[in-house]
Formats: structure tokens, sequence, C-alpha cells
């Protein structure tokens, strides 16, 4: 039995894609959960440090995403000193959510690895909830996907799988000082992601890959002008082609093969999410 089934968990991002899922996951075994934002009713503020230890209060273990993005060059900082301040408030796990191929997170697993804390890392590739929940919804909808990604392949990973890696690493020992690529069990290019939530749509959802340059444009409407830097060279990098490979993580962590996409495609049609507004 693992010595942290009744501790309680703070969970980092916990109103996000993988925090509300690893949330829910956590409460189903029975384990305390404490979520923590700028605006939740436990404050919790990267650029306000007093925010810290209060939310560590009583807390055994952590499942740490950061906000905006792990690969922002102030990430390595924060996370530095949160692990610190974590370990010294008696957390003695850290569950991390990183990118996968992205040399731009190893600081920031570098420094929950030397934290002194039980540490298990998760190294993510595109999101498959991206579609459902996230920027690109609206686009979704509207049955014209327009985004950087040119041909490149992508072995797209479900946010439950991601969930239920991080609540086995969080309640069982045996994930301990593990690192974890997850991924979706076959590669898929946009356009073929776009064609499987066609055909679970049942309507046409079309993809039109667009420069860096162009995506750029649409995100400056939106979004303060160093984000969108930030993203659309993001994008370029990791959409280069080389995550096109699958890994066995979902597997070595839980002994089963990762969801399909087109799983989650006919799911999420169903659900109506997809639905023209």
């Amino acid at each position: 039995m693992s010595t942290q089934q009744k501790k309680t968990t703070l969970i980092l991002g916990g109103t996000g894609k993988t925090g509300s899922r690893v949330a829910r996951g956590l409460e189903r075994r029975g384990v305390p959960v404490r979520i923590a934002s700028r605006s939740g009713a436990t404050p919790f503020d990267w650029e306000n440090e007093s925010t810290w230890a209060p939310a560590l209060r009583d807390v055994d273990a952590v499942y740490l995403t950061y906000y905006p993005d792990l690969a922002v060059p102030e990430a390595v900082g924060h996370i530095r000193r949160f692990s610190k301040v974590a370990v010294e408030n008696g957390v003695r796990r850290i569950v991390l959510l990183s990118g996968r191929g992205e040399p731009q997170c190893w600081p920031s697993e570098k420094a929950v690895r030397e934290c002194g804390a039980e540490f298990t890392i998760l190294r993510c590739s595109w999101f498959n909830q991206n579609f459902s929940e996230g920027h690109l919804l609206d686009s979704v909808r509207s049955g014209e996907l327009a985004f950087p990604a040119g041909h490149c392949a992508e072995p797209f990973i479900d946010c439950d799988d991601i969930a239920d890696v991080a609540v086995a690493a969080l309640t069982e020992d045996k994930h301990a000082g593990m690192l974890y690529e997850l991924t979706g069990p076959r590669l898929l290019t946009f356009a073929e992601a776009a064609a499987e939530m066609s055909r679970a749509a049942g309507r046409t959802i079309r993809y039109i890959p667009v420069t860096a340059e162009e995506y750029g444009a649409v995100l400056a409407e939106i979004l303060p002008p160093e984000y969108v830097t930030f993203l659309t060279d993001l994008f370029v990098f990791v959409l280069d082609g080389h995550n096109a490979h699958i890994s066995d993580g979902v597997e070595r962590a839980l002994g089963r093969k990762p969801r399909d996409f087109s799983d989650f495609a006919r799911a999420t049609a169903a659900a109506g999410v997809w639905n023209a507004e």
C-alpha cells in the first residue's frame, strides 16, 4: 500500500486540461486534493512567492505544471525556488508535467530532480484535447483548422492518459525516479487528425497549413507580443519532425496501451463539443 494514500496533494494548474483530470482521479482514490491558482480558494501566483508556502501547508505531494509553459526562460528559476520551498515544507513527492522533445524544459526538470523530493517526470506530446478544450477549439468548430504544423506527424496523447499516469505516480511508490515519455499509439499529421475529427463529427473539418508568421498575426490580436513570439517559435521547433515517433511511457507506467485518437474524436463528437455555434 502506498505511503501517499491519504496525504494531501497540491495541484498547480488544477483547472487545466491535465490538472482537472488529475484532481478527479485522486479524489476517486480518496486522496485529499488542494487546487491552487491565482483566483482560487487557495491563492497561488508564480510571480508572488509569498503565496507558495501557504499553498504547501500540510501537503505531501505536488502535481507541478507551469503557466504559461515550462519552456519559457523564467520557468527554471521559479521551478527551482518552488521545489526548494516545497521540500522545506514537507513535500516528499513531485510529479512534473514537461514537454517531449523540448530541451528548453530540461533545466526545470533538473531542478526538480535535485530538490530532494521523490520525483517523476512526464514528457508529453501534443494533447488531443488541444482540439476540444484548447485554443484550437474555435477553429475546429468553424470547420477550418489553420495551424503552422505543415505536414509533420505527431503522436497525439490523450489527457486522460496523462492524468492516469500522474495519479499513479502521485500515489504509487514504484514510479519514483522515473521519466516517462507519453505519446499516443500512432502518428498522425494534422490533416489526418482533421479527417478523423471530420468522420466523427459527420461534417468537414479542413486542415489549412499556414506559416508561423501568418499564425502569429492571428495570435497578435488576442495575446501580448512577447507571448506570440514565444508560441510561434515553439510551434516551429516542436513541429519540425523530431517528435515524429511514438514512445512506450503509458504502457510502462500503466501496463496498458494509450488511447487512440479516433476514440477521442468519437467521444468528443458524441458529446457535441464540436457542434458549430
